[in-house]
């Protein structure tokens, strides 16, 4: 168990020797106001140079990380980012720019983001691009804004958005922060809309069916010419959330199938690290109907110069700080040239291919609800397992002693003990193999010894939790204190 850099202190021990001021000497209380200067020295740790870093070269070993391991994250597509996407964005010609700089000293920075714009119009299908979203829930905010901009531009706001049940979180968190109040549609079952239950709820009042496509399930849904049909005759709109756009790169482009409004997930779709808490970026792409309503500033381009347009009277304005979360765009862009239009489709392809590989290895083993054919993931239920007195929760801390990081499990929502299963176009037969041996062993484990796998973890640096004390009474600063004294 890796001690704490408090553990390690030793008083007196440093690992630096400041120069000697080459200026005068001045008490900090003469430069900085009293109130800002504290009364007690900071309780920091005293240890070597070597001892610090040691101590967090250990704490990194502890964590599960994209670089160490394989992660099955069903709908977060952690797959393998190339580390040239890093080089680039570590330019200091870009990453060094300041965001006021002026228009004539950024035309490098604007032209990067004009090209990647350009690129995400070419992959969806959609007519214009802002990049200006700073993650995929927020894209999905500025989506709902162009639509509400655009009904009440027709003379009617509209009140609903529909969203099937197997739709992401975010959806309905998005739809009620943007005024509207969320509908929920039900799924066939093949995993589909239910297009009886879409009748029902579709009206003049329906602003626009928000859809994930392919959906939670991994289902691409197959009747979009119906719903499409059926939006058009109340006048509602098509958004598509866009975070499993990794399962459709070269293969379906969104605009040619009616949809309206597209957010890109660029941190998961287009390699940049994702999970972590960030960084994101979610650009929106929309169709000819709500151009006029997209965030300003826009950048235009004018013979060879690069210019950022305001006045663009029907926009929604700004909706994040200058014009988004640039080093991110810069990955993408990378990424994007590097692999071309052949190799994004052999992307799709790859993440495809993966996802059925590894279903078939595991179907034998666990319940698939819906037996529509799944894209770049695939959802099975765990419930079997719990009528042997194991969880999905038990499985997933189980998988951690083997070294993989868990899948997402209990959703979506209309699969009961949800295990969502999502392996990438990044990983090896050999990793799916591996994994999958071990999603194997552990339903023999249960069959032969249940209770190691309710148990678990026995192998990482801490063990079973009691979630719910640790929710209800928490108290994070025993340690510190401890410690310190």
């Amino acid at each position: 168990m890796a001690k704490l850099i408090f553990e390690m202190s030793s008083e007196g021990r440093k690992g630096y020797t400041l120069p000697k001021l080459q200026v005068p000497e001045k008490k900090v209380s003469s430069l900085i106001s009293e109130k800002f200067i504290r009364k007690n020295f900071a309780r920091l740790p005293q240890v070597s140079e070597n001892e610090a870093l040691r101590h967090f070269i250990e704490l990194s070993r502890l964590n599960h990380h994209i670089d160490k391991g394989f992660y099955p994250l069903g709908s977060c597509t952690m797959k393998y980012n190339p580390k040239i996407n890093e080089d680039a964005a570590n330019n200091p010609g870009l990453n060094s720019l300041h965001p006021m700089q002026s228009e004539e000293l950024s035309q490098g920075a604007l032209s990067l983001m004009y090209e990647l714009a350009e690129y995400l119009k070419e992959i969806s299908g959609l007519k214009e691009v802002t990049l200006q979203p700073a993650a995929g829930a927020h894209g999905e905010l500025a989506g709902l804004m162009l639509i509400r901009a655009y009904h009440e531009n027709q003379g009617n706001p509209r009140e609903n958005i529909l969203i099937p049940d197997s739709a992401h979180g975010t959806n309905p968190a998005s739809v009620t922060i943007a005024g509207y109040k969320s509908v929920q549609i039900k799924s066939d079952e093949k995993g589909l809309v239910d297009l009886e239950d879409l009748k029902k709820h579709l009206d003049e009042n329906t602003a626009a069916l928000m859809l994930t496509n392919p959906s939670t399930l991994g289902i691409f849904e197959t009747q979009l010419q119906e719903i499409n049909e059926l939006l058009e005759n109340v006048g509602a709109l098509l958004y598509m959330d866009g975070a499993n756009l990794n399962a459709l790169l070269g293969i379906v482009r969104p605009g040619d199938i009616g949809v309206d409004v597209l957010h890109f997930n660029l941190h998961k779709t287009f390699s940049t690290p994702h999970g972590g808490g960030g960084p994101g970026a979610g650009p929106v792409g929309v169709s000819d109907k709500l151009i006029d309503f997209l965030p300003v500033p826009k950048i235009k381009k004018e013979k060879d110069t690069f210019k950022l347009e305001y006045n663009v009277p029907k926009s929604i304005g700004r909706i994040h700080s200058f014009y988004g979360n640039f080093s991110v765009l810069v990955r993408a862009y990378v990424y994007i040239r590097m692999l071309g239009s052949k190799g994004l489709k052999r992307v799709s392809e790859n993440a495809i291919i993966n996802a059925n590989y590894l279903k078939e290895r595991l179907i034998n083993h666990f319940q698939l609800p819906y037996k529509s054919t799944p894209m770049h993931e695939f959802v099975f239920s765990g419930s079997k397992l719990k009528e042997k007195g194991v969880s999905t929760l038990d499985l997933a801390k189980r998988l951690l002693d083997y070294g993989f990081h868990a899948p997402t499990i209990y959703f979506p929502l209309i699969v009961n003990e949800a295990i969502m299963i999502e392996p990438t176009e990044t990983e090896t037969k050999e990793t799916l193999d591996k994994f999958a041996d071990t999603m194997i062993q552990i339903t023999t484990e249960i069959e032969e010894n249940p209770d190691i796998v309710r148990n678990a973890p026995h192998k990482t640096p801490v063990s079973r939790l009691d979630e719910v004390k640790a929710i209800k009474e928490p108290d994070i600063r025993f340690q510190f204190k401890k410690v310190t004294g």
